[in-house]
């Protein structure tokens, strides 16, 4: 037999749970100054991704997903 043996297939690995993954713990601070940083970060944070998805929206355009595109320029214009 010139070609050798057949090769047999091995056999799959085991399988990993396929639920949402979850992240990293995160301790709370105690102290009341580090808890308002805290609320304050999360404020600008959540400020910032709001400004993100309405330019990638105004860019977009064509996506319904995302607020701030053209149908949403078009309906401003039409209701004045």
């Amino acid at each position: 037999m010139a070609q050798g043996a057949i090769k047999k297939s091995s056999k799959a690995g085991p399988k990993r749970p396929s639920g949402p993954q979850r992240g990293a713990r995160v301790i709370k601070p105690k102290k009341a100054k580090l808890i308002s940083q805290q609320k304050i970060k999360k404020k600008h944070a959540s400020g910032l991704t709001a400004q993100t998805e309405k330019m990638l929206g105004e860019k977009a355009g064509h996506l319904e997903l995302l607020r701030g595109g053209k149908k949403e320029k078009k309906d401003k214009k039409a209701a004045k």
